[in-house]
């Protein structure tokens, strides 16, 4: 399995870069570093996103059993039925795990990461079933974890938000090119995982779904650039998303009404699953969280910057990009580590210099794949993940680049 050998691979590189500065460079604060991380991280695996995640899981996880009752997931299913029928050969039609998915991926478009991982977290569950080999993945759980990972969003309300803390110019002069990099990295993902589970991507449904996308993505940029002000898009950001997550609720409730549900025993029966959940993904969490800090913690992520710069210095090319490089090397692996790395991007460069802003598009390009696999696949106990990870990487990747490109283009 990929994730067993990274995550040992986190461990050793540590301890050997430990071992170098501490004899070497006579660092003898390397391993106190490191050991601190190491619990430090444990802690706030469990009391800082488990235990805050129960309630978040127990609360949507109600909803999405009232929305079940209700038949607004049926109806969902039907609507997005056709495209996802192609991207998803192996799950029947009108199947509950299609809206579902479906319910996830528009929480993620609105930046509503309290509400997407519950409802990421239920759809994997309903692919689990029907997944004939529980210990792998199937085809259809690693076209829904590559299409998560790679975070399609449309609103990055959070990073608007940090940069409006500290002090930015104009909060929201990253907002294009977040929407620009996410989609390139959806994208890229998909193809990958189509051409790998040979889905025929020239089907006439599937054109039509990705051009009709394509075009809306278009449209909106276009719209929120001729129209409205920078004040207003970051006005709209806050408004749609907080409307949006609070109208779902009440439209699932309203349609249980009419179809004569008990909708207080249905969101109960429902929420029960949330700490269930919220437990069994605790060893995952700390497992993952903890290598990934042990690997920051011993200065790899400077190295591998360092060679960057070195590299693209004798290439004799600009590196004013490299400054933020450290939110990309990030986000795969921590959304807590990425923000974090991005913050400081800018308190260091400044919100309105090049890095700062390139920083947020980094952050705002993808998902953290080696988290969400833990999580996701860990929360149904799949212990093989075949190539999810090499593609989730692969579309970090794209997004990664876009994410560079388009910087430059706006912000030269």
């Amino acid at each position: 399995m990929t994730l067993n050998y990274i995550w040992i691979s986190f461990f050793i590189i540590a301890f050997i870069l430990g071992l170098v500065k501490l004899v070497f460079l006579g660092d003898t604060e390397i391993f106190k570093t490191m050991v601190e991380g190491i619990f430090d991280s444990s802690k706030s695996s469990v009391m800082d996103i488990a235990l805050p995640l129960t309630g978040a899981m127990a609360f949507w996880l109600g909803i999405m059993n009232v929305g079940e009752k209700a038949g607004a997931i049926n109806f969902l299913s039907r609507i997005v039925g056709p495209f996802f029928n192609r991207l998803f050969p192996e799950v029947p039609k009108n199947h509950p795990a299609t809206g579902q998915m479906m319910m996830n991926f528009s929480a993620n478009l609105l930046g509503l990461d309290n509400a997407a991982t519950p409802l990421g977290l239920k759809a994997m569950g309903s692919l689990q079933e029907l997944n004939p080999n529980k210990e792998t993945a199937s085809n259809a759980q690693i076209m829904f974890l590559v299409l998560h990972t790679s975070g399609l969003q449309l609103l990055p309300v959070t990073i608007i938000a940090q940069r409006a803390i500290l002090n930015a110019t104009d909060p929201t002069d990253v907002f294009i090119p977040c929407i620009i990099a996410t989609y390139v990295a959806t994208v890229v993902g998909m193809l990958i995982v189509a051409i790998k589970q040979k889905i025929n991507l020239f089907d006439r449904v599937i054109m039509l779904w990705l051009g009709g996308m394509t075009t809306f993505i278009t449209l909106l940029v276009w719209y929120f650039t001729a129209y409205l002000t920078k004040q207003q898009i970051g006005e709209f950001s806050k408004v749609a998303s907080n409307v949006m997550l609070f109208a779902i609720p009440v439209a699932f409730i309203v349609g249980a009404m009419v179809k004569k549900v008990a909708v207080f025993e249905a969101f109960i029966d429902g929420a029960k699953g949330g700490f269930e959940t919220s437990v069994k993904i605790i060893p995952y969490l700390v497992a993952m969280l903890v290598a990934i800090s042990v690997f920051r913690s011993c200065g790899a992520l400077g190295y591998i910057n360092d060679g960057v710069r070195w590299v693209f210095t004798q290439l004799h090319s600009d590196t004013r990009f490299i400054d933020a490089m450290p939110v990309a090397y990030m986000k795969p692996l921590s959304g807590s580590g990425s923000k974090a790395m991005m913050i400081d991007t800018m308190k260091t460069f400044g919100p309105d210099s090049f890095a700062g802003r390139l920083g947020c598009i980094f952050n705002g390009s993808a998902d953290t794949t080696f988290y969400i696999v833990a999580l996701y696949f860990g929360s149904v106990g799949i212990k093989k993940s075949r190539y999810a990870i090499p593609a989730g990487l692969i579309a970090d990747f794209a997004g990664i680049i876009a994410a560079i490109l388009v910087a430059y283009l706006f912000f030269g």
